[in-house]
């Protein structure tokens, strides 16, 4: 399974693992469809504050990709993000990690929120 689909299923539900990066966003309808599963809204922040309170750690997910990774329980080595920067399409020298990291955080978010999930305000996507 991709690193997305992994960070996709443990904040959507397993259902969601299937999703990959190039995902067309949910229907932008006001009406929801009935049983679309992963792009029902979901509380992002409530899922990952629940699990950085299991981890016992102070990990600012709402700013590093590491720590949203951590969060979940996802590997957040420089080669797992290396990968996951290949599966959403960077362009950067992944050599350049702090680039990177800021840029895997921003489209993680921004398709977090494409696909229902709801982020609190003060996160830029």
């Amino acid at each position: 399974m991709s690193i997305f689909g992994k960070i996709m299923g443990a904040i959507f539900g397993t259902s969601a693992s299937a999703a990959s990066p190039d995902a067309a966003p949910a229907a932008g309808g006001s009406a929801p469809a009935a049983g679309a599963a992963p792009m029902d809204s979901v509380d992002v922040a409530a899922i990952l504050d629940k699990a950085v309170a299991a981890k016992g750690e102070k990990l600012e997910w709402k700013t590093s990709i590491v720590d949203l990774m951590k969060a979940l329980d996802i590997d957040s080595s420089l080669t797992a993000r290396k990968d996951l920067a290949k599966e959403l399409g960077y362009t950067g020298d992944t050599s350049d990690s702090a680039s990177m990291n800021i840029w895997l955080h921003k489209q993680m978010m921004t398709k977090l929120a494409a696909n229902g999930g709801k982020l609190p305000a003060d996160i830029k996507h």
